[in-house]
């Protein structure tokens, strides 16, 4: 294990959710809990076993450990473990504090043009990379994201990375919409009261046809129906935002079409290729910070995120450099 002193820290969705509901699906708050899971800090110890880190490194924190070598383990599939450790989720504390210490094998090393911010970026970021990877983006794909908060919109900058030719966005606010654009996105629909159906081919018109690859991010059984009437035959929807355990969708239509319809559960093995992109410069996620607080304001970043103002809210847990 290392010792941390944290740095930077992004508040998510599913953090907010915890803080106002005290639970999402199974993921009880039974007792008080830490919140916070997309951080980066500095190595201030290292366990006596630990040979890659030293006391000084700039890390990127990837939050989920297992806790066991396991068959999802052995398979490269971590991820899916069922006894995995998990900052911020019922029963497991996050990082939204000064210190924190962590399994060192989970800590990655930021090269020195990766900036602390960048680093509590990867998290959400790694979200898009997982679930592209899924979708089975590549050269040429004509993507559709619905929804265009911060995990669209990560979906949006890898899509494009990954050689989409052309990614169209959904969303009810404008200003999310602009963006999506900020950020590549070469099309956006602005929906209002349209049906499913009518989304779909509102899609299609715009893209010129239809999707190969539809990334849903909202969990809203709406637009999920819309993503399955958007995506084009033999193509895939990855479904990426969780909303109610039941939901009425169209599942006939997307069997008779061949649609392939996957779901992902957060990520694994993304670090180090999103340090890698970051470090070369051939992704920019800055753009996703739009506001900044420092710890003691902690009540208020929440509550901005949970008015959804802005994109990504960043928690400065270092009073010592408050440098962006």
């Amino acid at each position: 294990e290392v010792l941390l002193r944290m740095h930077s820290v992004g508040i998510c969705g599913s953090d907010v959710h915890y803080w106002q509901h005290g639970r999402i699906g199974d993921f009880v708050v039974k007792d008080p809990m830490v919140l916070g899971h997309e951080a980066s800090g500095t190595v201030v110890k290292v366990g006596s076993g630990v040979t890659h880190l030293k006391p000084g490194d700039r890390v990127a924190i990837e939050p989920g450990v297992p806790r066991e070598m396991d068959e999802f383990c052995k398979s490269g599939r971590y991820n899916l473990s069922p006894t995995i450790f998990f900052c911020a989720t019922p029963p497991d504390d996050g990082n939204l504090c000064r210190y924190y210490k962590h399994s060192a094998s989970y800590c990655y090393k930021l090269p020195d043009n990766v900036t602390f911010e960048e680093g509590a970026l990867i998290e959400p970021l790694s979200v898009g990379i997982h679930a592209c990877k899924r979708a089975g983006v590549t050269l040429g794909s004509k993507v559709f994201v619905s929804g265009s908060g911060p995990i669209g919109l990560v979906n949006v900058i890898v899509a494009k990375m990954m050689g989409a030719a052309a990614v169209v966005v959904t969303d009810l606010s404008a200003s999310r919409l602009q963006k999506a654009k900020e950020v590549g996105a070469d099309f956006t629909i602005q929906v209002k009261n349209e049906t499913p159906q009518e989304v779909a081919s509102k899609v299609e018109s715009v893209l010129g046809c239809m999707p190969e690859i539809t990334v849903e991010c909202t969990g809203v059984q709406a637009c999920i129906q819309a993503g399955i009437y958007a995506t084009r035959s033999g193509g895939t929807l990855v479904l990426v935002g969780l909303g109610p355990e039941m939901v009425t969708v169209p599942i006939v239509n997307a069997a008779v079409r061949e649609v392939d319809i996957r779901g992902i559960f957060r990520y694994c093995n993304t670090w180090p290729v999103a340090i890698a992109l970051l470090a070369s410069k051939r992704i920019n996620i800055k753009p996703l910070v739009t506001h900044r607080f420092p710890l003691e304001k902690a009540l208020e970043a929440f509550e901005t995120t949970k008015r959804g103002e802005g994109v990504k809210v960043m928690l400065k847990c270092d009073p010592t450099d408050q440098k962006p």
